[in-house]
């Protein structure tokens, strides 16, 4: 398969990018201002391919389409930020809430939509959600910012499943776990390896029969 990966310079993206790789699968690998530790994988040069993205970028759609050159079988929207906002701070927040949107759900939906007519018959796109954004789940509060841009991108990828499914393109939405990432920090639940591994699952399983659904690492519905 030839996979795309966006945020796979570390945490869950770098992890999808070294399973991957280690099954025999071609990867394009996307970061936004650093290889970070994707300088670890060079002894896998041939069927690993690095580009620098911003998916805030308004040029990101084409240059994804160009570094493709040709079709895609797997389109993993990894990349994602944690904005966070003094709501007293009318402006501040304002700006990191927008750029939250933005980088969470906007730009990788637009992406998504625009590179749909560049998937195999059969492909996939997976979008890394959190239930933190599942409406139904909220019983703590807090987090205004992440919280709505994840329940923004489960909305907009629930129409974007229903709109590519008579394109024979199935989607996927995904909950990781509170994994032992940089965003998630070290008392997380989980280590990256372990949520990759049940992701990949996940990914395995979905087809046109079972799209638009979203799901934990290890296979449980979310409530929207």
């Amino acid at each position: 398969m030839k996979i795309l990966i966006t945020g796979a310079n570390r945490g869950l993206g770098l992890e999808f990018t070294k399973q991957y790789l280690v099954q025999g699968h071609n990867v394009i690998a996307c970061y936004r201002k650093d290889k970070g530790r994707l300088e670890q994988l060079a002894n896998f040069d041939a069927r690993l391919r690095i580009i620098q993205l911003d998916i805030s970028d308004g040029d990101s759609p084409g240059i994804l389409s160009e570094a493709l050159g040709g079709s895609c079988d797997l389109f993993i929207n990894n990349a994602g930020i944690y904005p966070r906002a003094d709501l007293s701070q009318t402006t501040d927040a304002q700006n990191a809430w927008l750029q939250g949107m933005l980088v969470n759900c906007i730009s990788p939906v637009i992406a998504s939509f625009q590179l749909a007519s560049s998937m195999t018959k059969n492909g996939k796109i997976v979008f890394i959600s959190s239930k933190m954004g599942s409406i139904e789940d909220n019983t703590s509060g807090g987090s205004y910012l992440y919280r709505s841009s994840k329940a923004a991108l489960n909305a907009a990828v629930k129409s974007l499943a229903i709109d590519l499914e008579p394109n024979g393109i199935a989607v996927l939405i995904l909950h990781p776990g509170w994994v032992k990432t940089d965003m998630g920090g070290p008392n997380a639940l989980i280590d990256a390896q372990t949520s990759v591994a049940n992701m990949i699952k996940r990914i395995e399983e979905l087809n046109l029969k079972n799209t638009g659904r979203f799901l934990t690492y290890d296979g449980e519905e979310v409530p929207w």
